[in-house]
């Protein structure tokens, strides 16, 4: 293919990914008010967020709505991107990036729940409580929801480690044996990204951070010794 049919190409799966985003946007904005819910329930029901202008109430629905747009579209983002990438892979790779598209979907989605339905419930009362008789915290409702959105989608990105570490290993790009020779380095790492995440010095919510990502990256060596 010629620089103009790779752009071509590369056009028509952008436009393809968009009407996907679009599309899962649209059935997000049915969903976003029971997840809006579901994201501020751990809050005290006596102190709820509160909107800082006008628009911030409808600015924050459809940002809520476009988070669950992306996990409902990253199938087809996904499958897109292997259809442009697939011209020069050969055909055992197409069969396995194939074949891992939609674990790949399923993983994100996955660190996304989890992340709704254990890491954010388990880490705020650690901050209402903390200097709670000095500080009285009122939170905005757009602070509130892009500081849980950040989570949402780091949490997502994490889950996919064990995919990810499987098929380096299947193309031999990187052996089992690399990946658990890097462990102490992979720690540290977790434990950086952890304090970054996790606005707390808190241990126990940096632990809810790096504890799953440990345990997938020990099951992502697993699965690189099965590749």
């Amino acid at each position: 293919m010629s620089l103009l049919e790779h752009l071509d190409e590369l056009r028509r799966r952008v436009v393809r990914i968009t009407i996907a985003l679009v599309v899962g946007v649209v059935i997000g904005t049915f969903l976003a008010a029971p997840v809006l819910r579901l994201l501020i329930s751990p809050l005290d029901p006596e102190n709820p967020p509160i909107a800082l202008s006008p628009t911030g109430p409808t600015a924050i629905f459809f940002k809520v709505a476009a988070v669950i747009g992306l996990v409902i579209a990253m199938p087809v983002i996904v499958y897109q991107l292997f259809q442009f990438a697939r011209p020069g892979l050969k055909p055992n790779e197409q069969k396995y990036i194939l074949i891992g598209t939609p674990f790949a979907s399923l993983s994100f989605a996955a660190g996304v729940v989890f992340a709704a339905t254990v890491l954010i419930p388990s880490s705020l009362p650690f901050l209402q409580g903390f200097l709670s008789d000095i500080v009285q915290q009122q939170y905005s409702l757009e602070q509130y929801i892009s500081f849980v959105t950040s989570l949402l989608i780091w949490a997502g990105l994490v889950f996919e480690t064990p995919l990810v570490m499987y098929f380096l290993s299947k193309l031999n790009i990187v052996q089992w044996r690399g990946f658990k020779k890097g462990r102490s380095v992979v720690i540290i790492g977790a434990a950086v990204v952890a304090a970054i995440i996790t606005p707390t010095t808190d241990p126990f919510n940096m632990l809810l951070i790096m504890g799953p990502f440990l345990l997938l990256y020990e099951f992502g060596i697993l699965l690189a010794r099965f590749a």
